[in-house]
């Protein structure tokens, strides 16, 4: 087993996907730069903001246009999801080491020197644990049965994927940058780089303006991108279910045809509804079946298309960001162009 071995960061950047978010931007904006500040090294905050309704993108163009600011604006043209917004701040930064945070400030940004701290120590990853979660049980369980899943999918020991506070050293985020499919779950995708990970307990806090962005629907295509993106393991299980099953009617109707020749047809008649209830379990599971088949092709498809993830409308860069040599990571060359 190789060491780990300490990491020099001279630069940090701390990426936050942006939707909707007004009313918390000012706050997270002082305690983000507070939190950096206490870092002694170059940082930069790369806000994205993911085509919001509200000032959010305003307010960005303006925190990155002021005197000595440290704030990277990166302007999307419409709402592409958090980890495409992220993977867009991705293409910006220049650090030597990326944070992602989210906007809503349920994990304080004054975790962030924590990060560094660990990540400094040699760890390609350092992810995050909830400590007293504060979400509702109707996020917690399913978020508890998910990561156990990606646990056994991955076989990475990490105990909470939904977490997005997490730091990566800049080589991890060049090579999730060379990916190119569309749907992508950006901690999933890390950790399969990774050679060193770790992971912290960090606080957790009510969100104190808005709404959860995540609505029942955005759940659901998430587990789907989870599940999608990690593993085909779900095809092999539907083919062993399908074996199964196939072998289960068998036996049943060779049952049906013996209790029909020792009982007679008045028997056969009295179970008819039994049969139909059977039938629509097995249809059940075939549509089940063909909906998951349907998610993997569908997403082949969009990355056969090779569509670009995101198109970003205007970058404005604070006069106090670290120079352009400093641990630039260079954007794809279709976003490249995009942009331009």
């Amino acid at each position: 087993m190789n060491p780990v071995k300490p990491y020099a960061i001279d630069c940090v950047s701390v990426v936050i996907p942006v939707y909707n978010e007004e009313a918390s931007l000012p706050e997270l904006l002082r305690r983000s730069e507070a939190a950096c500040r206490q870092l002694g090294r170059a940082y930069e905050l790369v806000l994205v903001d993911d085509g919001s309704r509200d000032r959010s993108a305003e307010l960005i163009l303006e925190a990155a246009e002021a005197p000595g600011s440290h704030v990277l604006a990166v302007i999307l043209n419409r709402n592409y999801g958090q980890h495409a917004a992220i993977m867009a701040g991705f293409e910006q930064c220049r650090g030597d080491l990326v944070i992602t945070l989210d906007a809503d400030l349920q994990n304080p940004p004054e975790e962030i020197p924590r990060l560094v701290e660990q990540a400094a120590q040699g760890y390609d990853v350092v992810g995050t644990v909830r400590g007293n979660r504060r979400d509702s049980a109707l996020r917690r369980w399913p978020s508890r049965l998910i990561n156990l899943a990606v646990q056994r999918s991955t076989g990475v020991a990490m105990s909470d994927y939904g977490c997005m506070l997490r730091a990566y050293r800049r080589g991890i985020v060049k090579a999730m940058l060379a990916c190119r499919e569309r749907s992508t779950f950006i901690p999933i995708l890390a950790n399969g780089f990774a050679r060193h990970t770790s992971e912290i307990v960090v606080g957790h806090a009510e969100r104190e303006h808005g709404e959860s962005k995540y609505d029942f629907l955005r759940l659901i295509n998430l587990m789907f991108d989870l599940v999608t993106c990690m593993t085909t393991s779900p095809l092999r299980l539907l083919s062993l279910v399908g074996g199964g099953m196939a072998v289960a009617g068998v036996a049943f109707g060779v049952l049906l045809l013996a209790l029909r020749l020792l009982f007679g047809a008045a028997w056969a008649g009295d179970g008819l509804f039994v049969l139909f209830a059977i039938l629509f379990i097995f249809t059940g599971a075939q549509l089940v079946g063909m909906g998951l088949l349907g998610e993997y092709l569908g997403r082949m498809y969009n990355d056969v298309r090779a569509r670009p993830r995101f198109f970003i409308e205007r970058v404005a860069r604070g006069a106090a960001l670290p120079t352009a040599g400093t641990a630039s990571i260079s954007p794809s060359p279709v976003v490249e162009s995009l942009a331009q």
